[in-house]
């Protein structure tokens, strides 16, 4: 079997195709942060399916990333190491709640409902040392990271430009949207970020890879013919 480069960018646009249907699907079926609803089978499932949606999305921007590495430049490279911090971030707070707040929740409610609370927005009781701090800081990267990440993609031009300004402008402009809606519906405001996501998986993966015949050759001058027997002739 072999490993090819447009293998490997194939691969991650599908990581990213799955990570994006994930981030939509998951929105609007993640429980309420409450204390009751951390022992339930939804709340498991949920936060598994995020946990392997997280995972994937770095693996996705990572191939979209290197993709288009030379023509994103700087911003380019801003915009992904801003991302894949705030998602690495995410994912240590989705192990909490997947792994340990199910087993916390019976003996120590008070800490389960404070990290609860840090990321519902409605705060801690208890002290729980630099965790808020690190959701905040998770909170300004994501939608930052997705809008200089997107905004490269749409000056490089090599996948898709209005997937990349979906990606980069959906999520401000939806937050916009959503305020103005009940609490229970602000999760929706996510939503477009997973369809730039996977729009973008999809450009990645559908590329046609370049023949190498096709292939501009970088070596100019003529060619010397190796010697031979019968040349020498």
């Amino acid at each position: 079997m072999n490993v090819t480069r447009s293998g490997l960018l194939r691969a991650a646009g599908l990581a990213a195709v799955v990570a994006g249907l994930l981030f939509v699907v998951i929105q609007p079926v993640h429980p309420h942060d409450t204390l009751e609803s951390v022992t339930t089978n939804t709340w498991a499932l949920v936060h598994y399916a995020t946990l392997v949606m997280t995972i994937l999305f770095i693996v996705g921007i990572g191939g979209i990333y290197l993709r288009q590495v030379e023509e994103t430049g700087w911003l380019g490279l801003n915009g992904f190491v801003i991302l894949a911090l705030a998602l690495l971030i995410t994912a240590a707070f989705v192990f909490l709640e997947a792994f340990i707040e199910p087993l916390l929740a019976a003996t120590e409610p008070e800490f389960v409902e404070s990290l609860l609370g840090v990321v519902g927005g409605t705060g801690a009781t208890v002290d729980l040392g630099p965790l808020p701090m690190l959701w905040s800081v998770s909170g300004v990267l994501f939608p930052l990271g997705c809008l200089v990440f997107g905004i490269a993609g749409m000056r490089a031009g090599i996948l898709s430009r209005w997937a990349s300004g979906v990606f980069a402008f959906g999520l401000p402009v939806a937050i916009a949207v959503v305020s103005m809606l009940p609490q229970d519906l602000h999760r929706v405001g996510a939503i477009p970020v997973g369809i730039g996501l996977a729009w973008l998986g999809y450009s990645l993966w559908s590329e046609r890879p370049v023949p190498a015949t096709e292939q501009p050759l970088h070596r100019t001058g003529s060619v010397r013919p190796d010697p031979s027997p019968a040349s020498q002739a």
